[in-house]
Formats: C-alpha cells, sequence, structure tokens
C-alpha cells in the first residue's frame, strides 16, 4: 500500500507459468480494484510424444503456447557393437508452426542411434535411442569387354564392411536352373549348393575390397578358400554375383545375373558400363533351353 493505493500482485504457483495478461490488481482512491487478467497454464515440455517409424523418422508433438514458429535443433550419434571405431554423427534444423510434426532421418542399417530434439525458444531438449536394422546390401560394379567375365567390383559409402561378402556363382545351364538368392548361410557366409553342378567360384570380403577390385571368371587362383577354376569350353553358363550381409541370426542379401556364357563366348553382360544394382530375389529361376536362342536374348 501506498499513496492511497492498493496494490497486487499475482504469481503463478510451480508447475505452471503466466500466459498473456496483466499481473497487477490495482485498487485506487475510489476503492474499486482493477482486476488483474493473469491467465496461469501448466508447463508442458516443448517436445512431446516422441517416437520414430520405420527406423528413419522422427515423430512429435509439439507443445506451444503462441502460434509463433518454433525451430527445432536435431542431433543424433550412431555407434556399432561390432565396429568399434565406427561413429554415424548429425544435425538437422525444423522450423515450423505445426503441432504434429515429422523429420527423417538418413540413418544407417545395423547401428544404435541416441537423437535429441531442443526446442530453442526454450533450450528444452527430449531425447530418444533406437536401433536400426540389417538391410539388404547394395551390389556395387563396373563391367569391362573382355573375352570372359570381367568386372571391377567396388565398396558402397558406408557399407557393412566388416559383415558383408561378394560371392561369384558359376551355374552350368542344363534345362531349367533354379537359384535361391536368400539362401541361409553358415559361418563365415559361405553358402552350400544343392546341386554338384552348381559351385561358388569365389568369396571376397567386402572390407578387402578396399577401393575397387578387378576380378576375372575362372583366372585359376583362390578367392576366400573357393577355386576360381576355368570355364570347361563348349559349356553353357550363368554367372551371377551376390552381395550379403549378416549380424547374428540375420541375413540380408541381394543378387544380380551378371554374365551369360554360350561356349567360348561372353555373349551377354547385363549391366551398362556403369552399375549399382540391388535386386532381392527370393527365387532366381533361369530357363537354360530358352535363354541361349538368337542373339543371346533375356529370358
Amino acid at each position: 500500500m501506498w499513496h492511497n493505493r492498493s496494490v497486487v500482485i499475482y504469481r503463478c504457483v510451480d508447475g505452471y507459468h503466466s500466459w498473456r495478461g496483466s499481473y497487477v490488481s490495482v485498487c485506487g482512491s475510489s476503492g474499486e480494484w482493477l482486476g488483474a487478467t493473469l491467465r496461469c497454464i501448466e508447463i508442458k515440455p516443448p517436445v512431446n510424444h516422441l517416437s520414430v517409424l520405420n527406423e528413419k523418422c522422427l515423430h512429435w508433438r509439439a507443445e506451444k503456447y503462441e502460434e509463433d514458429e518454433e525451430v527445432y535443433k536435431v542431433t543424433y550419434v550412431g555407434s556399432r557393437d561390432y565396429e568399434r571405431s565406427f561413429h554415424d554423427r548429425g544435425k538437422r534444423r525444423l522450423s515450423s508452426k505445426a503441432d504434429q510434426l515429422e523429420l527423417c532421418l538418413n540413418l544407417l542399417p545395423v547401428t544404435n542411434y541416441s537423437i535429441s530434439i531442443t526446442a530453442l525458444s526454450s533450450r528444452c531438449t527430449a531425447t530418444i535411442s533406437t536401433n536400426t536394422s540389417l538391410t539388404a546390401p547394395v551390389v556395387y560394379y563396373r563391367e569391362f569387354e573382355t573375352p570372359v567375365p570381367t568386372l571391377r567390383l567396388r565398396r558402397s559409402p558406408n557399407t557393412l564392411d566388416t559383415i558383408s561378402v561378394y560371392q561369384v556363382f558359376v551355374l552350368p545351364v542344363e534345362g531349367v536352373v533354379m537359384f535361391d538368392c536368400s539362401s541361409p548361410v553358415s559361418s563365415g557366409i559361405s553358402i552350400k549348393i544343392k546341386s554338384s553342378t552348381e559351385y561358388i567360384t569365389a568369396q571376397i570380403d567386402v572390407g578387402h575390397v578396399r577401393t575397387d577390385m578387378n576380378f576375372t571368371v575362372g583366372d585359376g587362383l583362390y578367392y576366400g578358400g573357393f577355386f576360381n577354376a576355368p570355364l570347361e569350353n563348349g559349356r553353357n553358363y550363368y554367372i551371377i554375383l551376390r552381395a550379403v550381409s549378416q549380424w547374428k541370426s540375420t541375413l540380408k542379401s541381394s543378387c544380380v545375373l551378371w554374365a551369360k556364357v554360350k561356349g567360348t563366348s561372353y555373349v551377354l553382360r547385363v549391366s551398362s558400363l556403369c552399375a549399382a544394382a540391388s535386386i532381392g530375389l527370393v527365387a532366381l529361376v533361369l530357363l537354360g533351353g530358352y535363354c541361349f536362342t538368337w542373339y543371346g536374348r533375356w529370358c
């Protein structure tokens, strides 16, 4: 009280904060109070119901008290159990007036992530953890014009080097040829061929490819414990390139029909001069009698 006036100052209780209106009520010389218009609302985290969908997209609800645009800063850090030296870090910013928000990130497979979102107006942060699963590898290669199938294998960025291999299959064409790209593998990522005529001619750890490496079918060398035997003259073959990634009990693979050899002629080149193929085939069925017709056309 002072100078014949009385003043009351209002404050929101703990857990609430003032939002609009006057926090002062004055009783003047007339003896009437001018009422305070203060409104108290519950304090809520600016980022609520944070979740990760499809192992890459963040969803959250924005708790805002005004219609103003909010700026969010998103940071993520990833690590891998089987690769101690691996770290994946990234930052994103998003400005929006919306109440329901979504932001998709480029998260890598088989990685443990910690993701934080900060609302810059309040500097409050919400954090969530997520684990991404194994995905089918991509086959990267470059092909050359040679008398026998030759290509240059290439590593892709951020590949799963330590848990991935390339496998080269030779399938002699005898009627109908069945090849299951999703066939399970044993320890060391090797495969058992159902038919004695089919065989793996090479298995190459992706980590050993470095930037790139050349590989020719039938060069008489050993690759991953498999003998790259020369092709027999006068026989027809399919050459299949398979990429396999395996972590614990989960396996993912993708295949490309790389080449078709008729007799001693390399008659079909599946790729263009530079190709990146990822074909998740459950079963690749090759009709040998039909495929080896005029000009080596596709089945």
